[in-house]
């Protein structure tokens, strides 16, 4: 998945768990920048009495880079209360919630933003937010629209936040790819697949109808670049870099004082995001936790996996004869420049015609945005690689298929830009999932928070 489950110990920690972070220039208020932070996977609808939420013990922050070092220049913070308002019930709610303030919602949940410089110094910009409640059902939540709607809370200068559950727009074949990296489209040519299947099949996303709870901001671009200018997409200052953590204090004693856990010491990282399916795939099961708990700042030791992923060794092995371009691309032992600039430079100025998004030589893994690239009219869900400059891996936004443009660049598509005689196998352009973009972003908002209206808990699972 692209961040979901990613690592042994956050898998056992969701609330703190960060599962997609998206960046991008707003389609309809293109002044601005869109970062979503995506925590809580794989949430059942249905998952009653007790409702998915944020942790009040976590902190969650979103971290903006705009001069290249990767260390954050600006870090915007959220940390939730939780107050029940019936201690003499265990429902979740006691009628239909109707408002925000409705008493018959017994959990609510409230957050405090606040921002924080390159110097420390922290600006609160909004407190005692309040959340959604969780779409439970027609009963429950009737005009959750509405719900929702009044959730988006206006901070100072033209910005804009939204906190609270919403539909997973990540789609995966899980159930395939976990299943010794078979892809439903190539199946009948997979090692194993190829005496069990006759013919190739449709994908089948493991993330449907489930929900996760995100974190919104909009921006003015002006308040994210360096100096508070605007730029030319040529110029370097136009790019910044993003990336979401979650973090815990260091020591809990739990049943301390009055009976209560007490969560003491200095706060600790527990969860780090940048770019989609980085920790996931790229990075060794040995060393996830470890990834999870160190700054952008320190990704050179994670520079080999990239040059040499194990995933461009596996596909030759797994779909023999397939793909023999890029299997001698890896009996070479030819170290992937193009996936290091992908990922953990950005692309330079001269690479691709009218597109950069590289912010120096340290290597970290950030989402790159380049803030005065315009959104495309018509967004192509393959990004860079299929000419949408406006897509993943320049930011990313919901729609982008991140799982189709990894497979297709770590077979050789992107090889061409470092050495141009090389010829990416014709499968290499047909890799996907088998899984239709457009069928998961239909319930895309096209304003702010993007993300569509959770599935409710009474229809679904069906």
């Amino acid at each position: 998945m692209s961040s979901h489950r990613e690592a042994p110990e956050i898998s056992k920690d969701p609330v703190a768990d960060s599962t997609d972070l998206y960046a991008f220039v707003s389609p309809d208020k293109p002044d601005t920048v869109t970062i979503i932070a995506n925590y809580l996977p794989l949430q059942v609808p249905s998952g009653g009495p007790n409702f998915f939420e944020f942790g009040d013990d976590v902190l969650y922050e979103i971290h903006i880079d705009n001069n290249g070092d990767a260390q954050a220049d600006l870090v915007y913070q959220f940390r939730f209360k939780t107050v029940i308002n019936n201690d003499k019930t265990f429902l979740y709610n006691t009628g239909p919630i109707e408002s925000l303030d409705d008493p018959d919602w017994n959990r609510q949940q409230f957050y405090t933003v606040t921002c924080v410089d390159m110097h420390g110094k922290a600006t609160v910009l909004g407190e005692n937010i309040p959340c959604p409640p969780c779409n439970i059902g027609p009963s429950s939540t009737p005009d959750y629209a509405k719900l929702a709607k009044d959730a988006v809370y206006k901070l100072a200068g033209g910005a804009r936040v939204f906190a609270g559950q919403r539909a997973d727009g990540f789609f995966v074949d899980l159930g395939a790819i976990f299943d010794l990296g078979t892809l439903r489209p190539f199946q009948n040519l997979h090692v194993a697949g190829k005496n069990i299947f006759d013919a190739a099949g449709d994908g089948v996303n493991a993330l449907d109808k489930t929900n996760v709870h995100s974190i919104a901001l909009q921006l003015p671009i002006t308040s994210v670049t360096k100096g508070g200018k605007t730029y030319k997409h040529t110029d370097a200052e136009a790019t910044i870099g993003v990336w979401t953590t979650a973090s815990r204090r260091q020591v809990r004693v739990l049943h301390g004082k009055n009976g209560d856990d007490l969560d003491l010491g200095p706060t600790v990282q527990v969860s780090r995001l940048g770019n989609p399916l980085f920790n996931e795939v790229i990075v060794p099961m040995a060393q996830k936790d470890q990834f999870n708990a160190l700054p952008p700042k320190e990704d050179k030791r994670f520079a080999e996996f990239v040059a040499r992923p194990e995933l461009a060794t596996l596909l030759p092995v797994l779909y023999p004869d397939v793909f023999p371009n890029l299997e001698k691309l890896v009996a070479d032992k030819t170290e992937r420049a193009d996936l290091l600039a992908i990922l953990l430079t950005g692309i330079p100025e001269g690479i691709i015609d009218g597109f950069q998004n590289f912010t120096g030589e340290t290597q970290a893994d950030m989402l790159r945005l380049n803030t005065a690239i315009p959104p495309a009219s018509e967004p192509n869900a393959f990004g860079l690689v299929a000419g949408d400059a406006a897509g993943w891996p320049n930011g990313r936004r919901p729609e982008d298929d991140v799982v189709g443009i990894a497979l297709r660049a770590v077979a050789g598509a992107t090889f061409p830009l470092i050495d141009e005689n090389f010829t990416p196998d014709e499968a290499t352009g047909l890799l996907e999932q088998g899984i239709t973009a457009a069928d998961v972003t239909a319930g895309f908002l096209g304003h702010f928070p993007y993300l569509g209206l959770p599935y409710d808990g009474f229809n679904n699972p069906s």
